[in-house]
């Protein structure tokens, strides 16, 4: 029965297990980028440590994928799966349990802790590449978008629990920071869960008894769009989802648990728009639906720096969620469609890349902007960088032949 709702027809039953995955590090993930720097300020760390530890999560998870995109053809991709798994158990255990700078630094460098919106652990292109090789055509676009839709919907439930601490505190006088780190547990605990989830996924082959290779006649496309996406990744990482929730604590004094409602919201309605892109990438193209719903999205991102009062700020960025994030799934689904069945896992570990090396350095200037009372700043700079980041690949890839078959 969850087969049936889940995936579209003409698709693997695995992919079940590989949404359900999805949707458990989504919540976690929801919840750690409001209470990373609630966390990181309790332990008595300051402003700029916050975005340089939000630079270091993102570099080390770039890292990471490079060497899934170099080495990971030569491993299972169950194996893999199974080790990111370990890695996320690890990551929330240990960063529960440390006080001082430089250890977290370390731990969320090696780690998987997600300070963005959107996906930027190594567990992304390891999924994206299994999830495509059970899929075609439409039917590979609207299993993206279930994925992304299911991720962005469970992250949306997460970030309403980071107000569980301010409740745990309350009503069991619990210390505050206790509280807090119990929510770093769980995220472990969920790392265990997914462990024992993805050990029963079976080793497929891919079509015409090929096996995954490194990246050959794509290349020039896949290092065109890794570029490109080096653009967006470097905008967006000015205004990951930890750095817009202090924006909102300094710029309007908004609550911890104020904060955690707005995201719950902003994500409803990414989820909600994430059911569209499918139906829309029909009738327009995949390529059309990235570009036209991503330029009124950050032109309503720069609004929001320049908003007077709370409420017209969170209209404008309510209004950006519910169109900023339609190009996941048809990003990734023109990725895969892009290149040669072989290529995939190689495509997606390089596409994914930038995601997080050129996001890696931007939320360390996002935090120092932000500390030095510059507040409008790093809203005004992802937008404008994203816009042109919009025109650019428009430009460069409107004439691009999509392979459809697996």
């Amino acid at each position: 029965m969850l087969e049936k709702w889940l995936l579209p027809p003409h698709t693997e039953p695995v992919a079940l297990r590989l949404l359900i995955g999805r949707s458990l590090r989504a919540f976690v993930d929801g919840y750690v980028a409001v209470l990373l720097p609630a966390y990181l300020l309790a332990l008595g760390l300051g402003t700029w440590e916050v975005g340089f530890l939000a630079s270091s999560t993102l570099l080390g998870s770039a890292l990471l994928t490079i060497a899934v995109g170099i080495w990971g053809h030569r491993f299972s991709q169950q194996r893999l799966l199974r080790g990111a798994a370990v890695l996320m158990f690890s990551t929330g255990l240990l960063f529960a349990f440390q006080t001082e700078f430089w250890p977290l630094f370390i731990i969320a460098f090696i780690g998987t802790l997600n300070p963005s919106a959107g996906d930027v652990s190594v567990f992304l292109p390891l999924e994206h590449a299994r999830l495509a090789a059970g899929a075609s055509g439409n039917a590979r676009t609207a299993l993206y978008a279930r994925y992304s839709l299911l991720g962005t919907l469970c992250a949306a439930f997460g970030a309403l629990a980071a107000a569980a601490p301010q409740w745990i505190t309350h009503t069991y006088a619990i210390d505050a920071l206790w509280a807090l780190r119990g929510m770093f547990v769980f995220y472990g605990v969920v790392g265990g869960i997914i462990w024992w989830l993805y050990r029963k996924i079976p080793i497929t082959p891919l079509p015409h008894h090929t096996s995954p290779t490194p990246l050959g006649p794509s290349r020039s496309i896949v290092f065109k769009l890794a570029a490109l996406f080096s653009l967006d990744a470097f905008a967006g990482g000015l205004m990951v989802n930890a750095l817009l929730a202090l924006w909102l604590f300094q710029r309007f004094e908004l609550s911890l648990a104020m904060a955690g409602v707005f995201f719950f919201w902003a994500g409803l309605l990414t989820a909600l728009s994430q059911l569209l892109a499918p139906w829309l990438a029909k009738r327009i193209g995949l390529l059309n639906t990235m570009v036209y719903t991503h330029i009124p999205a950050n032109i309503c991102l720069i609004l929001a720096a320049f908003s007077p009062t709370l409420p017209v700020a969170l209209i404008f960025l309510l209004v950006r969620s519910a169109l900023s994030q339609m190009d996941v799934p048809t990003r990734t689904a023109f990725v895969m469609a892009a290149v040669t069945p072989a290529e995939r896992a190689a495509a997606a570990s390089f596409t994914a890349v930038p995601r997080s090396l050129a996001a890696a350095a931007s939320p360390t200037l996002g935090g120092a902007l932000l500390a030095t009372g510059w507040l409008a700043a790093p809203l005004v700079a992802c937008g404008v960088l994203k816009i042109v980041y919009d025109v650019l690949i428009l430009v460069a890839f409107r004439r691009t032949k999509l392979h459809d078959h697996k």
